[in-house]
This record gives C-alpha cells, structure tokens and sequence, in this order.
C-alpha cells in the first residue's frame, strides 16, 4: 500500500510499488493534464510536483513522472494540473496566455508546475535561474521566445514576494490554491520510516532503471533508498566531505560550501540533465550506473574520491571510486551491498579543478567526451595532477601514466605536449553513436588542452599547444 497525497486528496495505491507514477496519475486517476510522450524523462510532457517533509519543513521540487517509480513518492505530496486549479488561472498560466507561449498546448501544464515548483524552492528569483527551472520542459510549436518573454512578466512581481512566509504569499497572491495551507498537517499523519536498504532489487530516483526497462520492474522486490534520511545529507569534517549515496544532483548544485570550494561547480552540475532529473537522480545511481561517460564518476574520480559500501548486516568496506569500475558495467559492488557514501578531500587554496564535456547539445545531453582536472602547483611545478576523462574507455577512466609523467615537471608547454603521447597511449576509443574513434581520441586532447587553457589564461593558448607533431 502506498500512501501520498494527490493534489488535495489522500490516496492509498494498492499496486505494485514499482508502477510507474505516470501511468497511476492517468490511467487509475483519470488526471489527464499530466502528458505521456518520450518516457524518458527527456521532454518534461509528464512533469509534477512533489513535496515532502524534511525536518519539519515542507519542500516542493519539480520531477519527471513518467521515470519515477511510485514507492518514491509514499508519503510525499504529489501536485498535476489539476492541482492548481482555483476560480482564476494562476500568474503564470496568464503570463503564458499574454505572451502568446501557448499553442498546441501539450507542454504547457509541465511548463505551469515546472514554474510553481521554481517559486516554491529558489531563494533569489531571476531570469537566469528561471530559465535553467524550465530547462527540462521541451516547446516544439513556440521557439522558446515567447516563454522567455512569458518568465519576465513573470519575474516582475515576485519582487513583492516575501521567501520567509512563501506558502501564505503564493496562496494569497494567487499561485497556489488555498489547498496548500493543509499538506504539511496532512502529511504529517503519513509519514513512514523508509527501510534499510537490504538484498533486494535497490531503486534511487530510477532515472536510468525506468528509462531502459520500467515494464520489467513493476512487479519486482524493490527496495527504495531515495528518502532514507541516514544516505541523504553533505557533511564537512575539516576538508573531508562526505555526500550520502540518496543525495540528488540538485543537492551538489545547491550546496554553498561546495560551490565556495570547488569554483565553478554549479556551471558544472548545469551540464548534467535538466533541473527535472537532477532533482531524483541520486549520486550512487549515476555511479553504480558504471556508465563511461557518466558525468559524476568522471568528477568523482579527479577527486580522489572514495566509496564508503554497507551490506545490510551494517558491514562497511571502503574503496577507491577508481577501482570500482572492474570492466564495461562491472563493478566492485557485492550481491548483497550497496554504496552508503562518497567521500573526498575538499580542493585547498593552491589547487585548481576544471571539467569539460563536449556533447551534440550542449545542455540535456549524453557526453560524447567528458574530463575532470585537478592539479596542485608550487613554484611553477606540477605537485600533485588528477586526470579524469571519460568516453574513451571500457570504465570511467584515471590517466594514472598521464599523471605519474607530469608529477614534479616544469608546468609549460612542452610538458602539456609530451604528456599528450602518453594520454594517447592510456585511452582506447571505439566508434559509436557518439562518433568516431579518431573524433573522441581528438575531443579528448582538446579536452585535456582545454584545462591548461581555462586555469592558466595568461600563460597558454590553443595554437601554441597545438604546434606539435603529436598534437595533430
């Protein structure tokens, strides 16, 4: 039995935890406004809210349904169209109608919640992060421009808006339906302790499981780990951080300390999916995914990080990220363990991190190539150098050769030009989708140059590194 609030209602599902949440709000509720199309989680047709209760306080954050696995969402709060319903259109839907950002119409209800869920969650409201809020919700009929004008008719207003009474603003102003002021009550009545994960079938956000076989896994065991409070938090001891396997991608994006530390990583957490899937894809669901092109190994690994793997007798045993990967989809990983933790050293003052992808778009895609860097100098030699690069290997890949060669040289372009024969020793494309072999060999030394060039402007350039036989 799966307890959640649907829109205003209390429901108690009777069907197997692993129904697709899409296909139960549609199918069982006849709630139709709520759009099935790409099942991929790519499109944003199916989006809704969800809201949960995190220490004592009422959290909202725009999904993908058609990819969200209904065990994720008991006890939780579920909002579709409907849900929004009152006896005037909202803000936003006017907004949309007096900008002419409606047409066909079939993306506008993913549109309309993907844009409350933006009000309900950010802080500081602007045209930027607006934009990225609907990233994950695709118009073919618009051009994109008329939303764009629709957000800043939007945005006007919300200056008035007070974040620290947000519910009774947006209740009063119109955004939300009176409804509201009683979910936190009403699930405060519901909410139940989410197991231990054990030897069963574990499910994260499910936004790889249900993408490649969601039919399969309706009547399978599983064991939803999403929202177990013990896997969900970002702890720092000194400069040892520690992020439970349940965190979201969005909780890396959203962390101010990280941000402080690591500069540049909310650019970087932009370029993985869209606002919609960062908010349920877990990290030890991109990691365990053993993908090698997977976007959080690759950064994980410049890191150094670490895996912290429990069974469910509470036995740990800690591992290298890097020795993880055992061989195409193969990982270090027991029948009956799962990951609990990734940990690593938080970059100091004198060390220097980059990533890089390059993909056919540059936002919402697969990594035709991806790298992550890391390097400590002192006095112009390299100390310490963590090269990470995925897309040209059987596993997520370390350039431990590449590394050990540049440790203690001079940092100057000859060094960057020799280490390039080694790098090309260490990599083995293949030709797919995604392109060529001799594409990917070549993205991934534009790549490996693409670093120098970012994090030291004023002693690299392109063509000089480019100047060499290797480098062709």
């Amino acid at each position: 039995m799966i307890h959640f609030i649907l829109n205003n209602q209390l429901v108690l599902a009777e069907v197997p935890k692993g129904t697709v949440l899409l296909d139960y709000i549609r199918d069982s509720k006849r709630l139709k406004g709520t759009k099935s199309a790409c099942r991929e989680g790519d499109c944003g047709s199916c989006t809704v809210l969800v809201g949960s209760l995190k220490n004592n306080k009422l959290e909202y954050k725009a999904i993908t349904s058609c990819i969200t696995p209904i065990g994720n969402i008991n006890g939780k709060h579920v909002v579709t169209i409907e849900g929004l319903d009152q006896d005037k259109i909202s803000p936003i839907q006017q907004a949309l109608i007096d900008s002419g950002a409606i047409q066909c119409g079939y993306c506008t209800p993913g549109i309309v919640l993907s844009l409350t869920g933006y009000l309900l969650s950010n802080q500081n409201f602007n045209f930027d992060s607006a934009k990225d809020a609907i990233a994950g919700n695709i118009c073919r009929c618009t051009g994109y421009k008329s939303i764009e004008r629709a957000l800043e008719l939007i945005l006007k207003p919300l200056e008035l808006i007070n974040t620290n009474n947000r519910f009774v603003e947006l209740i009063n102003k119109g955004y939300l339906p009176a409804s509201f002021a009683e979910i936190q009550r009403m699930l405060s009545t519901i909410q139940e302790k989410a197991p231990v994960p054990d030897s069963k079938m574990i499910v994260g956000g499910g936004t790889d499981l249900y993408v490649q076989k969601p039919d399969e896994l309706i009547d399978k065991d599983l064991n939803f780990f999403s929202d177990i409070p013990e896997l969900n938090h970002i702890t720092f001891d000194n400069n040892l951080c520690r992020i439970g396997a349940a965190s979201k991608i969005s909780d890396i994006l959203n962390n101010e300390i990280l941000n402080a530390r690591i500069p540049g990583l909310n650019s970087y957490m932009q370029l993985i999916a869209s606002n919609l899937i960062r908010n349920i894809a877990t990290i030890a669901g991109n990691i365990v995914n053993a993908s090698p092109i997977g976007d959080l190994s690759i950064l994980f690994l410049a890191l150094d990080a670490s895996l912290l793997l429990k069974n469910s007798s509470s036995n740990i045993r800690k591992i290298k990220l890097d020795t993880f990967f055992k061989a195409y989809k193969q990982i270090d990983l027991n029948e009956n363990e799962y990951v609990a933790e990734i940990e690593f050293k938080l970059p100091g003052g004198s060390d220097l991190f980059n990533f890089e992808k390059v993909s056919k778009r540059e936002h919402l895609d697969i990594a035709s190539v991806n790298s992550a860097f890391l390097v400590q100098i002192e006095q112009n030699i390299i100390k310490t150098i963590q090269i990470s690069v995925g897309g040209v290997s059987p596993v997520p890949l370390m350039l431990h050769k590449t590394c050990k060669y540049m440790t203690g040289k001079v940092l100057n372009t000859q060094t960057i030009q020799s280490a390039i024969e080694i790098l090309d020793q260490e990599i083995s494309p293949i030709s797919d989708v995604r392109g060529s072999a001799e594409y990917k060999r070549l993205l991934t030394r534009q790549l490996f140059f693409a670093h120098f060039i970012k994090l030291f402007p004023d002693k690299f350039e392109l063509n000089e590194l480019l100047n060499n036989k290797v480098a062709k």
